[in-house]
């Protein structure tokens, strides 16, 4: 049994004053004044208690779990990776939790498919056509997906043109997948993408775009219940903003660094084609449209990309979100609580008795200074304290 004392606790969606976690056997066992007898006791006085954060974008390479949880990422959502691999690293005790798109939907040579061209993933299987949706679908949650994701992208952002989907293509894979009972995420880099994806009823939005403002878009995503994930962090190292070098050198993330985390966050920024049509600025004032409009959104880092690390990434893109206008809160919120509601995820993201003990605690006060989420005293997951530094991700 373990005991937080005299603690400030952010529930995931409201800070609560000082008082008493207790944990046993993996769960929150009760929160209030009353102290445990014979617990194991953590002093809490002026520091803060989270749930466990929630990458809600990434992409999953073996060692990736035991990186994110070093900077207190409990659960990672995979948006697209080797099946296989994947099925390897789930379950594993000494990282993240995971969950997974597995093998994305695209045509063939469409977006996605330069990561088989690079060696980093295996070839595998694409569509061409709506009728094939309902089989392509059938087949990803044979091998373990537990979402769907799409990919809606002609590279031109990138200045790299690339074949995509049909939007009846599109609308037939949304709506296999709601037949499955499973989220449909779609990439998107440019409005009318996003546009197209929230028409044929897509659940999640994997990104922001960044080519030309859409103002009206925020109201139609609010009225269909959309969900956005911004990825700013990423979306800036693409595009002009970057900031991975600058996180690299932090004092309280470079201790903690795997080596191929820190060669990511520092490998500069990819050259993009001739022709590229991007303005990073969109997609932050998108953003504040977004906030005005009542649209849910989540935090995800988009690491294993150039420019991010597991785990750090996500400090960096709750930054973002508040410097382009979420408060403290809702930002953390859309860490924790709020991916957790949207990806099903029941026994997470909040902080109350019967949960899962995914715990973070931060010193000071992170809903009045999101900066103070990179001072962490420890990370907890099923109620046990992991190692961090060289250890991290080690129980």
């Amino acid at each position: 049994m373990l005991q937080f004392r005299d603690v400030k606790v952010f529930d995931g969606e409201k800070l609560l004053p000082s008082t008493h976690v207790t944990i046993d056997d993996g769960l929150i066992a009760a929160m209030g004044p009353e102290e445990a007898p014979g617990a194991a006791v953590v002093e809490g006085r002026g520091a803060t208690l989270l749930p466990g954060l929630i990458d809600a974008h990434a992409h999953v390479f073996p060692g990736d779990l035991e990186q994110a949880a070093a900077f207190g990422v409990t659960t990672v959502l995979d948006m697209m990776a080797d099946p296989v691999q994947i099925a390897k690293l789930r379950g594993a005790r000494d990282g993240a939790d995971l969950r997974t798109a597995g093998t994305a939907a695209t045509v063939p040579g469409g977006y996605g498919w330069y990561l088989v061209e690079m060696g980093l993933l295996p070839p595998f299987p694409t569509l061409t056509a709506p009728g094939q949706a309902a089989a392509f679908v059938a087949d990803r949650i044979a091998e373990g997906s537990d979402y769907l994701k799409i990919m809606l992208d002609d590279g031109s952002t990138a200045g790299m043109p690339a074949p995509t989907l049909t939007g009846e293509t599109l609308r037939a894979l949304v709506a296999a997948a709601h037949d499955h009972g499973i989220l449909a995420v779609v990439h998107a880099l440019n409005a009318g993408s996003a546009r197209l994806a929230a028409e044929a009823g897509a659940d999640v939005l994997g990104h922001l775009f960044v080519d030309t403002p859409d103002p009206g878009l925020a109201h139609e995503l609010a009225e269909r219940g959309t969900v956005v994930i911004p990825t700013l962090a990423v979306l800036g190292e693409l595009f002009g903003q970057p900031r991975g070098r600058q996180l690299a050198a932090d004092p309280r993330v470079a201790p903690h660094l795997g080596e191929g985390a820190r060669r990511m966050l520092t490998m500069g920024p990819v050259p993009l084609g001739g022709g590229a049509r991007h303005d990073v600025t969109v997609a932050t004032r998108t953003l504040a449209e977004l906030l005005d409009a009542g649209v849910t959104v989540l935090a995800g880092s988009d690491a294993s990309n150039v420019g991010t690390a597991h785990g750090a990434t996500l400090h960096d893109e709750l930054r973002r979100l508040v410097a382009a206008g979420m408060t403290p809160g809702r930002a953390l919120t859309a860490a924790t609580a709020a991916p957790a509601r949207h990806f099903g995820l029941a026994d997470r993201g909040r902080i109350a008795p019967g949960l899962r003990a995914d715990l973070l605690l931060v010193d000071g006060d992170p809903t009045a200074d999101i900066d103070r989420t990179l001072d962490i005293l420890g990370v907890w997951r099923g109620g046990r304290r992991l190692m961090r530094g060289t250890d991290a991700g080690r129980l």
